[in-house]
């Protein structure tokens, strides 16, 4: 590429982006306002832009409209959600039944998204010592169609209480694909820069500094 053509990434386009970042929520409240399904195909392929490990490309993504897929679903995180929360006690319990933890029911979009460990592309060029790195690339790839989705104006919010052999059942995929992540789309019913759980007295953001060893 000649250098002419390089994107000019300044000082706005940098705020910009710092924006974007704060402003992606996990978002569970939707409005049921239909999308465009040329900005979904938009979004999908810019989410396969995504590096992936030998440029295996092992994502696999499954647009869920029907309603007897989308009520099987909505009953296997039922089923789920009450197993967790039979975990917790006290108060901590009577906070966790409050929690809103996914926008199931109002979302005008489903989005199942799975990693095929027999995806036929890159011949197993850097996984074979870490195997798990396909897996990983799928999550590269969902966070690009996340932050995709919100610099649109769209929100998305990421569904993990959920028994994953069932999905891959009941949306008549290989048994051998992974569920990566179950996604809600859509546009957001209220706009937060900061984590629900983090408003509801779940969990707080702790300073990155808690995260960072040197050696």
């Amino acid at each position: 590429m000649n250098n002419s053509n390089l994107p000019d990434f300044d000082d706005a386009f940098r705020q910009k982006f710092d924006s974007l970042v704060q402003w992606r929520r996990d978002v569970r409240r939707f409005k049921t306002d239909p999308i465009d399904s040329a900005l979904l195909d938009q979004l999908i392929e810019q989410a396969c832009l995504s590096p992936s490990v030998g440029n295996c490309q092992p994502w696999r993504f499954v647009l869920v409209a029907n309603p007897a897929c989308r009520a099987g679903i909505r009953e296997n995180f039922m089923r789920r959600n009450k197993d967790a929360l039979a975990e917790y006690a006290g108060g901590r319990a009577a906070l966790y039944a409050k929690l809103k933890l996914a926008g199931l029911d109002a979302a005008p979009v489903h989005l199942a998204v799975f990693a095929d460990p027999e995806t036929p592309y890159g011949h197993g060029l850097g996984r074979r010592t870490m195997p798990e790195m396909l897996q990983y690339s799928v999550v590269g790839a969902i966070q690009t169609f996340w932050l995709a989705a919100r610099a649109r104006g769209l929100g998305v919010g990421w569904v993990s209480i959920l028994d994953p052999a069932p999905v891959n059942a009941a949306l008549e995929v290989p048994a051998v694909w992974k569920l990566i992540a179950y996604l809600c789309i859509g546009y957001p019913e209220e706009e937060h820069d900061d984590p629900e759980l983090a408003r509801a007295g779940w969990q707080d953001r702790i300073d990155p500094s808690a995260f960072v060893f040197r050696r």
